[in-house]
């Protein structure tokens, strides 16, 4: 009997890379392609087949993707029948540019082209190398295998919008994965029924604009809001989480649906980029920073215990010094609990890549300065949640005897000490302490 076939795949970026890279493996998986299918490995070392589910938002993550690739040159010379795949974002930007630099490399397929891995795999293993960068007119979706998620944890991912349409000035989302598409209700549910069926509790809905969710059902063309809606009716189903949004497309009914829908967390990731109205302009992101206050206002209207998360671009081109002192005042008004907030980095194609540029250091300067008062406000959030209590999904072990660790309402990360908790877990647990990054608690008995 031959020896089965080995994947293994390493992914960066995003959330739904992640997902991504899940539904690859499940697309060349033995379930999918009988005999000739292969089982996943963590171990490069032993794989048939390693594919890099690559990023492209940042320069550095796109250097990380060739560097790895020149520690895989010693790998493809000791194993000549291994073969080497570049995918996602980086892919798709650089198709052919990507073989010319690193020759090891046997395919290429960008984020629309998964369903059609088996075959791209084949032709490499012919020795072709087949780049798979097309928008295909077929959904990927409909093609990939029905999704198994036994004994892969309790949370789980489900992509159900793609592409943007609106054209940052910094982003490269629009050319790396096109316009915005919504897959079909029926579709999501579909799946969103498989995972439970698979021992998931807590779904996370993804998009790049995952608010401006749009697909069609029975019912006809059903918002984010009515699309949660329909997925909170599964049983099974506890929790229910989406991201990444964008302002403009923060609906009233998707703000309601925090105050009135239990299963939907108290969580709320809304990217500003910056609290200046020129940059916010600039960066044609279509809001201003009075705009962004209002709708967490309304927000924190609908569900006052909210988590407020945001992202912040920090040195876009000709940023100034009032300009950043703006956004320091937004964030002292809005009063974030989790934050993520990065130094621009230039992206080849956008049109902010062409403007002036700001200097490095000042850039690195005003985001030590930023991240000092994100980092207070998160820790603030996290010290008045000692003393309460929450609910906790359980999902994997901690580092000590007995521990587990769980994601609470608010996507704190939970420690607790009890040698009868099991993964899956959904328990109420009182908080007693609050570290850099999580939190840790006892459970409150009965």
């Amino acid at each position: 009997m031959a020896e089965p076939k080995r994947l293994y795949i390493k992914t960066y970026g995003c959330q739904m890379n992640v997902y991504d890279s899940q539904r690859m493996a499940e697309t060349l998986g033995e379930d999918a392609l009988g005999e000739h299918g292969y089982t996943e490995t963590a171990d490069p070392e032993s794989a048939d087949l390693i594919l890099l589910n690559t990023c492209h938002i940042r320069e550095k993550a796109v250097e990380k993707v060739y560097s790895e690739l020149g520690r895989l040159k010693r790998l493809k010379a000791a194993k000549p029948g291994l073969r080497i795949g570049v995918a996602g974002c980086v892919a798709q930007a650089e198709g052919a540019e990507i073989m010319r630099r690193q020759p090891i490399v046997d395919l290429v397929v960008g984020p629309q082209g998964y369903h059609d891995l088996p075959e791209l795999d084949s032709r490499a293993h012919r020795g072709e190398r087949p780049i798979q960068t097309e928008f295909p007119a077929e959904s990927k979706f409909d093609a990939m295998p029905r999704r198994h998620m036994a004994g892969r944890g309790p949370s789980a991912f489900l992509t159900v919008q793609e592409g943007c349409d609106r054209f940052c000035a910094f982003c490269v989302v629009p050319y790396t994965r096109g316009v915005e598409v919504s897959r079909p209700v029926k579709a999501v549910i579909a799946e969103a029924r498989a995972l439970v069926a698979g021992g998931v509790r807590e779904i996370t809905l993804l998009g790049q604009n995952v608010n401006a969710y749009h697909g069609t059902g029975a019912k006809g063309t059903l918002s984010l809001a009515g699309l949660i809606s329909e997925l909170a009716s599964i049983d099974g189903l506890d929790r229910i989480r989406y991201t990444t949004s964008h302002p403009k497309d923060m609906a009233y009914d998707l703000i309601e649906a925090h105050g009135t829908c239990p299963k939907l967390m108290p969580y709320l990731h809304l990217p500003v980029q910056s609290g200046s109205d020129r940059i916010l302009k600039r960066m044609n992101r279509g809001h201003t920073a009075e705009a962004y206050i209002r709708l967490i206002e309304r927000v924190r209207e609908a569900r006052p215990d909210i988590l407020i998360s945001g992202d912040f671009i920090v040195g876009f081109p000709e940023e100034t010094e009032a300009d950043f002192a703006d956004t320091l005042a937004l964030v002292d008004n809005v009063r974030y609990g989790q934050s993520y907030s990065f130094r621009y980095s230039a992206r080849p194609g956008t049109p902010a890549a062409e403007r002036r540029q700001v200097d490095p250091e000042i850039s690195s300067e005003r985001l030590a300065r930023l991240q000092a008062m994100l980092t207070r406000q998160q820790r603030d959030f996290q010290a008045d949640m000692v003393g309460r209590e929450v609910s906790v999904l359980f999902g994997r072990e901690g580092r000590r005897r007995n521990q587990m660790v769980g994601r609470s309402d608010h996507l704190h990360a939970v420690h607790v000490s009890n040698g009868h908790i099991a993964s899956g877990d959904l328990l109420k647990v009182r908080i007693t302490g609050s570290a850099p990054n999580s939190l840790s608690g006892a459970l409150v008995p009965g």
